[in-house]
């Protein structure tokens, strides 16, 4: 006789930067493993590996490809909250003080996106035209991580994440055109343009928790958690 197979529950979930809504499920055993090994491997290419996957398998009806970094990042930490526990406790150094140790804990249920006010995904050309802009996938934020941010790499990515061109009432879907034809177009944009580019890559959402605690002084003081390091803390 074979051994019983164990259904997992489903919660719904909302992925923020396409508001699309679906089911995930807790990870297994299996998952958590493969997830603990990325994390002490320290490998980017480990880690975006394993992530995908536990991605894929826990989450229905997404395309991790095409998935913002922040999106990533949500799904993970909502994961992670009802697979494991909403709370996570960790320790770290005191940054004034290494001999010093602090614990400290955070509610994943707690936890937002942090947007910057200055964000937008359509930037505009002129008054008749503009460029409405996509998420940089996991791949992509890769490739800039591997180039140590090079010049050459962040503008080819800039390129890719141009994902519409409207002009009156014309609109254009970059897909369809080769990167020659792009790069031409692009070549034609001022400076400003360029720059309200960047600015969308600058300020791309992100998760953001602000721990307080006290140090050895009694003085308030905040530490800081940012994106993915949420997740593998």
């Amino acid at each position: 006789m074979a051994l019983p197979k164990i259904d997992l529950p489903l919660f719904d979930i909302t992925i923020p930067s396409t508001e699309q809504k679906t089911k995930f499920r807790p990870f297994t055993v299996k998952e958590e493993k493969i997830l603990l090994i990325a994390q002490e491997s320290k490998d980017i290419d480990q880690i975006i590996t394993s992530i995908k996957q536990i991605i894929n398998n826990t989450v229905q009806d997404v395309d991790v490809d095409k998935l913002a970094m922040f999106d990533l990042e949500y799904l993970l930490l909502n994961i992670r909250s009802k697979s494991v526990n909403n709370i996570i406790e960790f320790t770290i150094p005191d940054p004034e003080d290494n001999n010093r140790r602090l614990d400290l804990q955070f509610d994943i249920e707690n936890v937002q996106l942090k947007h910057d006010e200055k964000h937008n995904k359509n930037i505009k050309i002129n008054d008749e035209a503009y460029l409405i802009m996509r998420y940089p996938s996991l791949n992509e934020i890769k490739h800039i991580l591997e180039s140590n941010m090079k010049e050459e790499t962040l503008f080819n990515i800039l390129l890719e994440c141009i994902e519409t061109i409207v002009n009156k009432d014309e609109v254009y879907n970059v897909e369809s055109f080769t990167r020659e034809e792009v790069i031409e177009f692009v070549d034609q944009l001022s400076n400003n343009v360029i720059n309200d580019m960047k600015q969308f890559f600058e300020t791309v959402p992100t998760m953001r928790i602000e721990i307080p605690y006290k140090n050895k002084d009694g003085e308030d003081k905040t530490f800081v958690i940012e994106g993915m390091d949420s997740f593998f803390i």
